[in-house]
C-alpha cells in the first residue's frame, strides 16, 4: 500500500473519530433526557469494554509503572471514568451543542495551560490566537444561556463540561509523558474504572435499569462501550500515526460544529446567532491551536 492510500485511511480515521466524539455527546444527551441515568451509562461504558479487552489487559499489564501515585491515579481513571462522568452529568443539564463547544472544544485551551504548568511549554503566536478564540467562543456559548434564560440549570452543565475538559487535558499531558501506547492506556483505564469506579456507581442506587428494556441496554453497550470507548480510541491512534498529531487535532474543530448541527437536527435544540458565533469561534480556534498551519513535520509511514 502506497503513502497516498494510507493517508486516505488516516483521513477517514480522523473523520470517524470526531464523528464518534460528537455522537457521544448527542447520544448521551438523548439517553439522560430519557430513561437512562448517568451512572447506568457509565457502567455500560466501562464493564463491557473491560471484558472485551481483558485478554489484552493481562498481556500488557494494568499498572502504570514508575509513576507517582497522583499521576497513576489520573492514568487509571481520568479518561475512562472521570471525564465521561462529568460530561455525561453536564448533558443532564445543558444542551448537546453547549457540550460540544465547552468539552472537546475547550480541550486545546486547557491542554496548552496544563502543558505550560506541568512542562513549561509555551505555544507559538498562531496557537495563542487560536486559544484566545476558543476562550471567547466558549464565553459566548455560556453567556447565551444566561441571556436567553432558556435552560435554567444550564450553567451547572457548563461547569461540569469545563471541569471534565480540564481533567481530560491534564490526563492528556500526563499520558504523553508516560510512554504508554494508546491501547495500553485504554486497557489501564477500563480495568481500573471497572474495579474502582463501577462499585461506587452501584452504591449510589442509581443503577437499576428499571426503566429501560434489554434492547435499549444492548444498543447502549454497543454505542457507549464498543464504539465510543474502544473504537474511537483505535481510530484516533491510527490517525495520529498516519497523519501526525497536528493534522489529527485539526479535525477536532469539526466536533463542536457536528454537535451543534446534530443537536438541532436530532434533538430539536434551539440556537441563536450569538450561540452559532460562539461555536464557530471555538471551531476556528481549535483549528488554529492544533498547529496545523505551522511548519509541518512529515508524518511517519510504515
Amino acid at each position: 500500500m502506497d503513502i497516498s492510500d494510507k493517508r486516505g485511511f488516516g483521513l477517514f480515521a480522523a473523520l470517524g473519530t470526531v464523528t464518534i466524539w460528537a455522537g457521544f455527546i448527542l447520544i448521551t444527551r438523548f439517553a439522560v433526557q430519557g430513561t437512562f441515568t448517568v451512572e447506568e451509562l457509565l457502567i455500560l461504558r466501562l464493564i463491557p469494554g473491560a471484558l472485551l479487552l481483558s485478554p489484552v489487559m493481562f498481556r500488557l499489564g494494568v499498572l502504570p509503572r514508575q509513576k507517582s501515585w497522583a499521576r497513576s491515579a489520573i492514568l487509571m481513571v481520568g479518561a475512562s471514568a472521570v471525564f465521561p462522568y462529568l460530561v455525561s452529568m453536564g448533558l443532564a443539564f445543558a444542551p448537546a451543542s453547549d457540550g460540544g463547544a465547552l468539552a472537546p472544544g475547550m480541550l486545546p485551551f486547557w491542554t496548552a495551560l496544563a502543558a505550560f504548568v506541568i512542562m513549561g511549554e509555551i505555544p507559538g503566536p498562531r496557537r495563542r490566537v487560536g486559544l484566545v478564540m476558543i476562550l471567547v467562543g466558549a464565553m459566548l456559548v455560556s453567556l447565551w444561556q444566561i441571556v436567553a434564560g432558556s435552560e435554567v440549570d444550564a450553567w451547572k452543565g457548563h461547569l461540569m463540561f469545563l471541569l471534565g475538559s480540564l481533567l481530560w487535558a491534564i490526563y492528556s499531558v500526563i499520558f504523553r509523558q508516560s510512554g504508554l501506547s494508546p491501547l495500553h492506556g485504554l486497557v489501564i483505564g477500563l480495568f481500573w474504572g471497572s474495579v474502582l469506579i463501577a462499585p461506587l456507581l452501584l452504591a449510589t442506587g442509581n443503577v437499576t435499569f428499571s426503566r429501560v428494556s434489554l434492547t435499549d441496554i444492548a444498543v447502549m453497550i454497543v454505542l457507549q462501550s464498543f464504539i465510543i470507548a474502544v473504537l474511537a480510541m483505535f481510530l484516533f491512534g491510527y490517525a495520529v500515526r498516519i497523519l501526525g498529531a497536528a493534522e489529527t487535532a485539526a479535525f477536532g474543530a469539526l466536533t463542536p460544529i457536528l454537535a451543534l448541527l446534530g443537536g438541532v437536527a436530532f434533538l430539536g435544540e434551539a440556537v441563536t446567532p450569538l450561540k452559532i458565533l460562539g461555536v464557530a469561534l471555538v471551531a476556528a480556534g481549535v483549528f488554529l491551536a492544533s498547529g496545523i498551519l505551522s511548519k509541518r513535520q512529515p508524518a511517519t509511514i510504515s
